[in-house]
């Protein structure tokens, strides 16, 4: 452990966490609070010096292998060793992080993120990961959950710039993650999230025949590359060319996109919309290769834009990378999957 980071742990001494309950009372956050973030500093304050020693760490700690850790996205990988439903965690531990889970996703979608949890990781708790990134008491602060097929973070006050406190991911696969059912059926009979690929489509379907080429692409960008990109290197079809019914539909599927999220990160993906221009500043691409004939349905688009990135995979199953902010100065490190 380098001197930065020895020092920064002794700062997160009981008595320095005190002071920081988020605005709220110093008792009994998780009773009085829905605030994700409230609820994550409750757990790191009780949290013992060996275990913030194995999953807290500094603002801006950087990993000698995978950089800056705090904005890292992948579709598998786990931020830190120690997996949720292990004994490193006590049980009251482990019942605050699933409250943090809770709030992060929308209500109506627990039961469906649960769902596909079993199906990617064999259930709740299982192969994900925790870590916390600042001092609450000082400065910004996130919390962040990582896991095959998620990474989540709670931490959208510390960076205003940039919605969910950075980029995420989210995925199904619809077989079991022990049986290698990895490419799923015609439809993704099952997937909690191909209705956003259905809504995609259904916009599709609105577009007149110039429209339809110039949103369909033939070279498919790296599903990990969410870098933003200026007006004239979008690719695709320019929302600004739409007609307004299907500038309204092109609304609704990104009402869509941000459903299983919580009301604080849908606000803040349409606050920085706004900053930015609005939907019809970002262009939307159909993925050629990706199209099921005999489904009559896209399994791959993208919205992106000036500082939007919105990257739909469907096949073999369903990859999702989302980056979104005010501005395009903000930090992303993604990579495919961590080995």
């Amino acid at each position: 452990m380098g001197l930065d980071r020895r020092s920064f742990l002794q700062g997160l001494g009981a008595s320095a966490l005190a002071a920081a309950t988020w605005g709220l009372p110093r008792t009994s956050l998780a009773a009085q609070t829905d605030s994700a973030e409230a609820l994550a500093i409750e757990l790191l304050r009780g949290l013992s010096d060996a275990q913030r020693a194995e999953v807290a760490f500094p603002w801006d700690h950087v990993d000698g292998d995978r950089g800056l850790l705090r904005a890292r996205v992948s579709a598998n990988w786990n931020v830190t060793e120690p997996t949720v439903d292990s004994d490193f965690f006590t049980a009251d531990q482990r019942a605050l992080i699933r409250a943090i889970y809770e709030q992060l996703i929308d209500p109506s979608w627990h039961e469906r993120y649960d769902r596909k949890l079993t199906d990617d990781a064999g259930g709740w708790g299982r192969h994900q990961s925790i870590a916390f990134f600042g001092n609450p008491a000082t400065g910004p602060f996130q919390f962040l959950m990582t896991g095959r097929h998620m990474t989540l973070r709670a931490g959208g006050h510390a960076d205003p710039r940039v919605a969910f406190g950075g980029p995420i991911f989210y995925g199904h696969a619809t077989g079991t993650w022990w049986s290698g059912g990895f490419v799923e059926r015609s439809h993704h009979p099952g997937n909690v999230f191909f209705g956003q690929a259905v809504a995609a489509t259904g916009l599709y379907d609105l577009l007149d025949g110039a429209q339809r080429e110039r949103a369909r692409i033939t070279q498919v960008p790296k599903e990990s590359d969410i870098t933003f990109s200026a007006r004239g290197a979008q690719r695709g079809l320019p929302l600004s060319e739409l007609s307004p019914d299907q500038l309204a539909e092109a609304g609704r599927l990104a009402e869509i996109l941000v459903e299983p999220f919580r009301e604080h990160d849908r606000a803040q993906v349409s606050a920085a919309l706004a900053a930015q221009g609005g939907l019809a500043t970002s262009s939307l691409a159909f993925f050629e290769p990706w199209y099921r004939g005999g489904d009559d349905l896209w399994d791959g688009f993208r919205l992106e834009g000036p500082s939007l990135a919105w990257h739909f995979r469907g096949h073999p199953h369903v990859h999702v990378w989302a980056h979104v902010a005010r501005t395009p100065d903000v930090p992303f490190n993604s990579i495919a999957i961590e080995r």
